[in-house]
């Protein structure tokens, strides 16, 4: 039996796919391994706070997504129904992961710029208006969507026959709120360079830097692949994108977090939180 070249397509994207998520989660459990000690004695020592409830979401949402992915591209199904709502699901968990990650940046932010209530109210304006409009335009997107199974057989998985343009706009939204917390980070460090000396400054600021700086370009590749690729590759780097922005986020706020709690100990002998877990000023903890 002979197939169309969108047969062939399709299938070698969704066997691409495959490939990808299997490998990514097989990094996210490495990473997990590997940093299992470290993770436990932050989970153990360290006070219990809103900021630590938001750190066990970043932190183990990416297991349901990447499962999520991995039973829907590896188990047989002849349902495009089934793959709308494990697609919805998908859309929801990412941007949930998304919006955790860039929470703990947010705060750094705030407390770079020394708890600043002109900031605070615009961040409280500014997230929920993207997070609703991001969500909004993903379900919109996706519920009426015509989802597609491969017609060679033996090549599970599925994928959106019928793409939308409207997809870019959730990226494009977050790579505008990346670069407008980067420019506040770099503001604050020219302003601060040399009144903050603190080697807990100096690593804050260079964190907000390299996250802003990853999650824009993650999110300008995603809106090129979601303008310019078809079958199963357009969405490929969505959840790349949210996976490695919970890495970034939690592992840096455990070092972060490690830091704070090695100087305390030399300095007082007693263990305190970082400054973003009480949203004291940085300044003043230099």
């Amino acid at each position: 039996m002979e197939y169309s070249t969108d047969d062939i397509a399709a299938a070698r994207s969704l066997q691409i796919a495959t490939h990808i998520y299997a490998s990514m989660a097989t990094f996210w459990i490495y990473d997990y391994a590997c940093s299992l000690h470290e993770e436990w004695i932050f989970l153990l020592l360290s006070h219990w706070s809103k900021v630590k409830g938001l750190y066990i979401v970043t932190r183990y949402l990416p297991f349901i997504l990447l499962a999520e992915k991995l039973y829907i591209n590896l188990t047989p199904n002849d349902n495009p129904g089934k793959c709308r709502v494990f697609d919805v699901i998908d859309s929801g968990l990412g941007i949930v992961s998304a919006v955790c990650s860039e929470c703990f940046f947010v705060l750094r932010t705030y407390a770079l710029w020394n708890n600043n209530r002109i900031l605070l109210a615009a961040m409280l304006v500014i997230i929920p208006t993207f997070v609703g409009a991001s969500m909004g335009i993903a379900f919109t997107t996706n519920a009426p969507a015509v989802f597609a199974t491969s017609a060679i057989p033996g090549i599970v998985g599925c994928y959106q026959s019928s793409t939308s343009f409207r997809l870019f706009i959730p990226f494009l939204l977050l790579s505008v709120f990346e670069l407008v917390l980067l420019m506040l980070t770099l503001i604050r460090a020219i302003q601060n360079w040399r009144t903050n000396p603190s080697r807990l400054f100096v690593v804050l600021v260079k964190h907000n830097i390299f996250y802003y700086t990853c999650g824009f370009l993650f999110s300008v590749a995603n809106i090129f692949t979601s303008l310019l690729l078809q079958y199963s590759y357009h969405t490929l780097l969505y959840d790349f994108q949210f996976i490695i922005l919970a890495m970034l986020a939690t592992r840096m706020h455990r070092n972060l977090w490690r830091m704070a709690m090695n100087r305390d100990a030399h300095n007082s002998g007693t263990l305190a939180d970082i400054p973003m877990l009480d949203m004291s000023p940085v300044n003043s903890t230099a």
